[in-house]
């Protein structure tokens, strides 16, 4: 069963992971000095937060597959737009690598499809760039010139 994924990006993430661990009464599944991730079943949503962009709010969303049946099924319907789509395989985000697809929807909200194969230690497999943001975070090429909230 596919789960809603929210990723934002905020600035003072213990107060953050304080504020969504009242809201969801529970702490994150996933905790790390910059990232935080509740994997909630209701609702059922990944709903995630990091500290690692300048730029705060609603980072992207998305729909997570629990298997590649799942994924490929999601990809027909992302066909299905005639909207450019961005592949990554064995993408290294978030502390897992996964298999995903982006899209960006009319108003620029960038949207991210995946199933993620394994845990990894780090939060990706890219240093930061001098300007702090990494090129390679969770978020498509097209997408991070124009955030879509920011």
């Amino acid at each position: 069963m596919k789960r809603l994924h929210i990723h934002l990006a905020v600035e003072d993430l213990e107060q953050n992971i304080d504020f969504y661990s009242t809201l969801f009464g529970c702490r994150p599944t996933v905790q790390h000095e910059d990232y935080a991730k509740w994997m909630l079943d209701d609702p059922r949503v990944n709903f995630a937060i990091s500290n690692r962009s300048k730029r705060l709010g609603l980072d992207h969303l998305g729909i997570q597959a629990e298997n590649e049946e799942e994924l490929h099924a999601i990809k027909h319907q992302l066909d299905a737009t005639q909207a450019p789509i961005e592949e990554q395989n064995g993408a290294a985000c978030c502390y897992a690598r996964s298999d995903k697809y982006w899209i960006t929807d009319p108003q620029g909200i960038a949207w991210e499809s995946f199933h993620s194969l394994s845990e990894i230690p780090t939060f990706n497999d890219s240093q930061a760039t001098s300007d702090g943001e990494n090129p390679f975070t969770c978020r498509p090429a097209a997408s991070k010139s124009s955030s879509c909230c920011g």
